[in-house]
């Protein structure tokens, strides 16, 4: 299991999905209620509590949690 928490940043994923989609760090904030530093640190993080995982892929129509199953698959 610590080996595909190390190969899987899902901080990195948010911001790099946020990117994609073309919306910006103060739009994740307002949706989330928190401000621009906490998701810049949120950003950092590679793991993240599964309910907050869960209300980021909501906010977001992307379910992040299909990130780790890829992985588990292999």
């Amino acid at each position: 299991m610590d080996d595909i928490r190390k190969e899987l940043h899902i901080g990195a994923c948010i911001k790099a999905e946020l990117e994609q989609q073309g919306k910006t760090t103060v739009w994740l904030a307002e949706k989330l209620g928190y401000n621009r530093t906490s998701v810049y640190k949120l950003y950092n993080n590679p793991t993240l509590d599964s309910g907050l995982l869960f209300r980021v892929s909501c906010i977001m129509h992307f379910d992040f949690f299909k990130l780790y199953t890829k992985k588990l698959r292999g």
